[in-house]
């Protein structure tokens, strides 16, 4: 049977936690930096391990005022250390909840930036490297993230987006562009199984971007979230794609 990872970026302070987790397979939860502090940490912990959810780490760059969505100009060892802070925090809350974090995903500006950036993915993921035995790292498909994990020794799970744009090349629209961010869930629904079946994202140019992506994400903080999982659960589900953690 085809499986695939349903990730979703939560303990962010807005949408439904607690209904996403009844829906997907791993939670990416935010350590301090766009969002999150040690209280929302243990919530989000406790909830994830309540319903069998996979942990991962969600650091960003410390940027709450735009929820870490806007570049930032960091020094190597600044963001060496904001990281390696953040994610440090969420594993040793994990280990007092018994809810053991498994991955880190980067979040917003920072995350695209080290798709296109060796140099920054190589930062983020040192800074990450002996936090946890056998850390994986949860990265965009098609990107400088990808390589630089696998080169640096780190298992790497391949992500795609279900409710995001594609350009041409396998990287993301940026959200300053209209249509960045889909809100169709019966399209993003039949693009999930497109993804999870037959490995293609269709393009905003309307080609095909080949992925090797066995995860896939829906962003907890869109408008309708819940509503969007479960039409993409839904979907899977009637294609006989199971629903499995990639850890």
């Amino acid at each position: 049977m085809t499986t695939i990872d349903l990730n979703a970026d939560l303990g962010e302070g807005v949408g439904d936690d607690d209904a996403m987790l009844t829906i997907v397979s791993s939670a990416n939860i935010a350590c301090g930096g766009h969002a999150g502090d040690e209280a929302s940490m243990r919530v989000a912990l406790r909830a994830a391990k309540a319903n069998g959810v996979v942990v991962g780490a969600h650091p960003s760059f410390p940027d709450r005022e735009n929820f870490g969505r806007t570049r930032m100009l960091l020094s190597p060892e600044n963001l060496d250390a904001t990281i390696r802070a953040q994610v440090r925090t969420l594993v040793e809350l994990g280990e007092a909840e018994g809810a053991p974090v498994r991955y880190v995903k980067l979040h917003g500006a920072l995350a695209n930036m080290a798709a296109e950036e060796p140099s920054i993915a190589a930062v983020c993921f040192a800074a990450v490297e002996g936090l946890v035995k056998d850390m994986a790292i949860l990265a965009i498909d098609n990107s400088a993230q990808a390589e630089v994990a696998e080169a640096l020794g780190f298992r790497v799970i391949r992500e795609a987006y279900a409710d995001r744009a594609y350009q041409p090349g396998g990287l993301l629209v940026s959200r300053q562009m209209p249509g960045a961010v889909l809100h169709d869930k019966t399209a993003i629904a039949e693009r999930a199984v497109r993804l999870a079946k037959d490995g293609e994202i269709i393009a905003v140019d309307g080609g095909l971007v080949k992925t090797r992506a066995r995860s896939l994400c829906i962003h907890g903080d869109t408008p309708d979230a819940v509503a969007i999982a479960r039409a993409v659960k839904a979907g899977l589900f009637i294609a006989g794609v199971e629903i499995r953690a990639a850890l």
